[in-house]
């Protein structure tokens, strides 16, 4: 990003909520966040209380850092509260899904058709040995289909562990095997830049070495001729088995810390992490968030244009929505296709009046020109969302304008896959924005700047962002991995979440995101560890060592760079565009290096630790830092001539 911190912090445009948006706003009253402080307890505990529970909880909260458990005793089925809830409450017409497929084709699921197609896909599950305590997966385009498996399994009591289309073979394998899956759900192909995205032939390469699938059930979505194989009495069309099933199927009871999903992010070790999230507390934080945050109405049509194979499609496309009885708009494809007028094509069409997108898109669209979406009518919205990563006060700007036309509020939220919720957001009825802040924490949760040696800091100063007490939607482990759960994220400050972001707050109490302070970079809103780049192109036969960086991208928020060194022999004219097409089948093509240099050596300090803050300043054409440490100073000055000599 061009702004520095300092000029982040001086933004000096204010944007107040329009005077109409605020009349007939769910949140109006600014003293909604004082009136949460005294029993933050009871404020989630008033929340939970507007879903619906098989059994009422015996105690709100059990905290024993860094453990939580919410609404101890209390009975409760998300899908019940996604769907049978609203049929029952007479809303069984009203369209919850509303999808569109890349080529074109559109459906509209009501409630009550929604409740009879995750009924029989659920009892499809049952008929193929999928019971309570169990875990599928789920490895689908952007499909309804997608949403529907996850309800499914939660109807059912089997977790879903969704895993992105995108990711390769190795890194669906690692995750089916991690987590144990009985199960994994997927479809012949989806759509992605008019090309088929092979998903069956995919999951047949992953599950060679997943001795704990049984089962694998396809969507047929392409039905195009595809180079998959098939093997009976393990494979078995959606059509043939969900189509026969029976629409009576009674939701389970889960206990409100009973497993609803995991889902794997990238930590700075490199090995995945599985992240636990429980029921009960899970959806009350999704549902809380999604209905102050974005205001719902009866009448919107919402667009979250996140993938459900991350956390945002989790908790903003499919539980936080539904659990408020909304209607989602659901895309499967890229947003260029045909033209870069996908998306505004797409809001045109559909009336959408909330749009939640990321600031990479943002960034793109502009890069596109603004002619896009000035040539489709974008009246319909109402307000625009952001997430994934900070977005810079000129992107900001630019969606208020172009796509909001200057009357939409702007909410710029912080959360992680690790929060399951929302935690830091503006309330698009009551805060004056600026741009590139994402406001303040949301009503019950307390997020504090720390310095480095764990003092809480007050008043304006940067530092670590953590989180003081607990909040529902917290993840509760690490699959399999106790351990790296207390060291990841409770060590650094004992009994306090360290989100591993940087944080500056301003004279008034805004904060403003800075980034990873960790090994883990943020590459168009997806986490992805330099570690584990690093170990795809060491898995390479020609490299001997890697280094890889996040350097600052206009378009991506951080591009991936790698430096490598190869062994003798191994050099020739096509090993750059090699070893980046071998990080993309190894981790995905999210993961594929920007830039590949071929280099002599890597500036190590004399304990032999890369310097990989020195390699950024390289890539990114800053002053050096401090190089005192390094065992050889004179390596990083050879690569910076080199780097340099390459780039012009």
């Amino acid at each position: 990003m061009s702004e520095t911190i300092d000029s982040l912090l001086h933004e000096k445009r204010h944007f107040a909520p329009p005077p109409n948006f605020v009349a007939q706003a769910n949140v109006s009253d600014p003293s909604i966040y004082e009136a949460a402080e005294p029993d933050y307890e009871g404020f989630w505990a008033n929340w939970a209380a507007k879903l619906d529970w098989f059994e009422p909880w015996s105690q709100v909260l059990d905290w024993q850092p860094p453990y939580a458990k919410w609404f101890l005793g209390g009975k409760i089925n998300a899908c019940h509260n996604c769907v049978d809830r609203h049929v029952s409450a007479g809303l069984g017409g009203k369209t919850a899904i509303l999808f569109e497929g890349e080529p074109g084709d559109v459906r509209a699921i009501t409630y009550a058709e929604l409740q009879a197609q995750v009924s029989k896909t659920a009892n499809a599950l049952k008929a193929l040995g999928v019971k309570k305590g169990d875990i599928v997966c789920i490895y689908m385009p952007m499909v309804a289909e997608l949403a529907i498996a996850m309800l499914a399994c939660a109807r059912i009591g089997a977790a879903h562990s969704v895993v992105f289309g995108g990711f390769s073979a190795e890194a669906l394998r690692e995750r089916i095997n991690d987590g144990g899956a009985v199960a994994v759900i997927t479809a012949d192909g989806g759509w992605r830049r008019g090309k088929i995205v092979e998903l069956k032939k995919t999951v047949d390469e992953a599950i060679q070495d997943c001795p704990s699938v049984k089962k694998v059930l396809i969507l047929k979505r392409t039905n195009q001729p595809q180079d998959y194989s098939w093997v009976e009495g393990r494979d078995c069309w959606w059509s043939d088995i969900v189509d026969n099933q029976s629409e009576d199927c009674p939701c389970e009871p889960m206990d409100s810390e009973d497993l609803l999903f995991t889902l794997y992010t990238s930590g700075s070790t490199g090995k995945p992490k599985g992240i636990i999230h429980t029921t009960g507390g899970y959806l009350t934080g999704t549902f809380a968030t999604f209905q102050w945050v974005f205001d719902i109405k009866p009448n919107d049509i919402y667009w979250c244009t996140a993938d459900c194979g991350w956390i945002t499609g989790h908790s903003y496309v499919v539980y936080g929505p539904l659990a408020n009885g909304a209607t989602v708009l659901m895309y499967e494809g890229a947003p260029d296709t045909p033209d870069k007028d996908r998306f505004w094509r797409i809001v045109e069409n559909h009336k959408v009046t909330i749009l939640y997108t990321a600031p990479t898109a943002i960034r793109a669209f502009m890069k596109w020109g603004d002619e896009y979406p000035a040539q489709c009518d974008l009246s319909s919205l109402r307000l625009l969302g952001s997430v994934g990563e900070p977005i810079n006060p000129e992107a900001w700007v630019w969606y208020w304008q172009h796509i909001g036309g200057g009357h939409c509020p702007v909410v710029d939220t912080w959360w992680q896959t690790e929060t399951g919720s929302i935690l830091i957001t503006p309330l698009p009825g009551i805060t004056v924005c600026k741009p590139g802040s994402a406001s303040r924490p949301f009503p019950g949760v307390r997020a504090e700047v720390y310095s480095e040696d764990g003092r809480a800091l007050e008043g304006a100063h940067g530092g670590y962002l953590v989180l003081t007490r607990p909040w529902p939607a917290m993840l509760r482990g690490i699959f399999n991995d106790p351990d790296r759960y207390v060291q990841q994220y409770w060590s650094r400050f004992p009994g306090v979440y360290f989100t591993g972001d940087g944080v500056k707050r301003d004279e008034n109490g805004d904060l403003w995101l800075l980034g990873r302070v960790d090994d883990v970079m943020n590459v168009a809103g997806h986490r992805i560890s330099t570690m584990e780049v690093e170990s795809a192109l060491v898995d390479h036969p020609a490299v001997a060592e890697a280094a890889v960086i996040g350097k600052a991208h206009d378009v991506k928020g951080q591009a991936i760079s790698a430096f490598v060194l190869l062994r003798a022999g191994h050099e020739h004219d096509n090993i750059v565009s090699e070893l980046k097409e071998h990080v993309a089948k190894v981790i995905g093509a999210i993961a594929r290096p920007d830039d590949v240099f071929i280099c002599g050596d890597l500036p190590k300090t004399r304990s032999g630790k890369i310097m990989r803050r020195l390699l950024r300043d390289v890539a990114e054409g800053r002053a050096l830092g401090d190089t005192t440490t390094l065992a050889d100073p004179g390596v990083v000055s050879s690569l910076r001539n080199q780097y340099e000599h390459l780039e012009a």
